[in-house]
């Protein structure tokens, strides 16, 4: 059983794809784009907006500032909260710190997005730290690692501490910082993801992730 447990928040603790999908669509509407097909709007839930903006539309720097702050302007009011924990999470949570494990939160949204969300759901009880992302380029690695010192996890114990996400951004993450990862397929990576980056585990439920980190 892992003592220490990172998580990744949209798409592993909780289900934001409503929030940020409307927010993506008001974005692109905003400055006159096309809104893209539900497939490629759907990758844009894990890695940094940055990242999505220009891997999956082909966005220039200059468009992809303008979009970001686009998407903010609808999200931060009104898609922050078209959100809710997973069932069977907020129990998860409770069980592992009953049992003494050290919880974390390694996300690449802005940290204060994150805390608003957990404080939201009643979630920041359960974590010793929630580390998120405080500019634009912070990678899945660099939260990981705040998160790391912040919980002055010693370097030679951080192969001992397990990242659970739903994105290849969390297995690379996790791997770049010598973590193993379980990738959970109830979030938003498509299809083939998780073994085309090398998740050192996967469940499909949030039943099979508690059976796992519980054994």
């Amino acid at each position: 059983m892992y003592k220490t447990i990172f998580f990744d928040l949209d798409g592993t603790l909780t289900d934001s794809g409503e929030g940020i999908l409307k927010s993506l669509e008001y974005a692109f509407r905003e400055l006159g784009f096309e809104v893209p097909d539900m497939k490629t709007l759907r990758m844009f839930i894990g890695p940094p907006l940055v990242t999505s903006f220009h891997e999956y539309v082909n966005f220039d720097d200059e468009t992809t500032e303008k979009a970001i702050l686009k998407y903010r302007e609808r999200y931060v009011v009104k898609g922050i909260y078209e959100n809710a924990p997973y069932e069977g999470i907020p129990e998860l949570l409770e069980e592992l710190k009953n049992k003494g494990c050290r919880l974390a939160i390694a996300t690449t949204k802005p940290e204060y997005m994150a805390k608003t969300v957990t404080d939201h759901y009643d979630l920041t009880k359960y974590f010793e730290t929630i580390s998120g992302a405080v500019g634009e380029g912070d990678s899945k690695a660099d939260v990981i690692m705040k998160a790391c010192k912040r919980m002055n996890i010693p370097e030679n114990e951080i192969k001992d501490v397990l990242m659970v996400g739903d994105r290849k951004y969390d297995i690379t993450g996790a791997h770049e910082c010598n973590m193993k990862c379980v990738g959970v397929d109830y979030g938003f990576a498509p299809e083939g993801e998780f073994g085309e980056y090398g998740a050192d585990y996967t469940v499909k439920t949030v039943d099979e992730l508690k059976s796992f980190l519980l054994k």
